[in-house]
């Protein structure tokens, strides 16, 4: 990695500015690299995520491989694929269950600089509804997922791989028939020559 990225992954993993109301305390989760051609941004990291340090160390991410059709050694290959989530720490929880937004305060002051150090990034996944609005504006995630192809070469929106995608995915069956596969393809094919 460049001396750029590694300044600002530094800086970004020494961040506090949420302290004061973080129930874990700040943890700030990313991966990041100048040579990562694939830029994965969801919302915030769990509580399995914030205890283990890496990122997508759940059953979300699990699903999120499977969806990718990415074995784990490659998923986590920094030197191909960047993880940078709108809130790097855990938010704590929402009062009837689940895990509550990022901070408002973590995208502004991280997510343009790091996307800015790393200039091999071909594609990145939205993946979520926090992370499609801040990036794509308002809209309706089925419809940004249903139809992914607008937003190619430089975008694929895509659920969060929660468990209640379970459900949602099958109301829709266009999504495991259509939308995985072209998502597979595209990443086979953005990472094959790497």
């Amino acid at each position: 990695m460049s001396s750029r990225i590694e300044v600002l992954a530094a800086e970004a993993r020494g961040c506090t500015v949420c302290a004061p109301v973080l129930p874990l305390g700040p943890r700030p989760i990313l991966r990041v690299s100048d040579t990562a051609r694939l830029l994965i941004i969801s919302q915030a990291p769990g509580t399995l995520v914030h205890a283990s340090g890496t990122p997508w160390t759940d059953a979300s991410g699990d699903r999120l491989r499977g969806w990718l059709g990415l074995e784990p050694a490659r998923f986590y290959d920094v030197s191909r694929v960047a993880i940078l989530p709108m809130g790097l720490c855990y938010p704590g929880r929402l009062p009837r269950g689940g895990d509550c937004p990022p901070r408002p305060e973590c995208a502004p002051l991280w997510q343009a600089r790091l996307r800015a150090a790393m200039p091999a990034i071909r594609l990145t996944l939205l993946v979520g509804s926090y992370a499609q609005a801040y990036h794509l504006g308002p809209g309706r995630l089925e419809d940004r997922v249903r139809n992914f192809e607008r937003f190619l070469p430089d975008y694929f929106p895509l659920p969060h791989p929660s468990w209640r995608t379970l459900g949602w995915a099958a109301r829709r069956p266009w999504f495991e028939a259509e939308t995985l596969p072209a998502l597979r393809e595209t990443i086979a094919t953005l990472l094959e020559d790497h």
